[in-house]
């Protein structure tokens, strides 16, 4: 079956050790192949119009964001129904997400059902309190997880029907220099 949504990913492999059994039973997306992550932009453009246009609007505006550490710090949850991992800082994934948003007015994050796009990676959902208070208070004895954020990677899938496949990684911009700091080029 042909794809009919797409999204924009920042995975999370670090946290597959720690998340990944519980993501297993308790996120359907998982079920689906997407890894870890944490969503810069969902839904994006239907499939058929990702276009060589779109993927350079889009290469440009990600190279825009620098590439950045992060560390997943706490659990959050929100209402009892779902629980998730908070990254901090979060500003660089809310940065990813608006700067995407203003080239793309017409992809709200989440067809603009939240006011407040909260950046997060998440564990389960749907599932009952005491399931995933288990998930948390297990996933929280191996917090934090750190790691280096480079890519943003753009998905294609059906949800409940299809796996999701990776159309491209796009990569983010040069970490900003210390000031003082001169870049060398290193001869290859």
């Amino acid at each position: 079956m042909e794809p009919t949504q797409t999204a924009l990913i920042v995975p999370i492999p670090e946290a597959e050790e720690s998340v990944g059994r519980f993501r297993a039973s308790l996120d359907r997306a998982a079920g689906w192949g997407v890894p870890a992550h944490v969503t810069v932009l969902y839904p994006f453009l239907p499939p058929q119009q990702i276009d060589e246009r779109v993927l350079t609007v889009l290469r440009e505006t990600i190279a825009g964001i620098p590439r950045f550490d992060v560390a997943l710090t706490h659990v959050g949850w929100f209402g009892d129904t779902v629980v998730w991992l908070a990254p901090q800082p979060d500003r660089p994934f809310r940065d990813l997400t608006s700067a995407v948003w203003q080239q793309f007015p017409e992809t709200p994050p989440y067809a603009g059902a939240h006011s407040d796009v909260v950046p997060h990676l998440t564990v389960g959902h749907d599932a009952t309190k005491p399931v995933l208070s288990h998930a948390a208070e297990t996933i929280s004895a191996h917090l934090p997880i750190s790691t280096a954020i480079n890519t943003v990677r753009l998905i294609a899938g059906t949800p409940d029907v299809s796996p999701w496949r990776t159309v491209c990684e796009l990569p983010l911009g040069a970490t900003p220099q210390a000031p003082g700091e001169r870049f060398e080029a290193s001869a290859a």
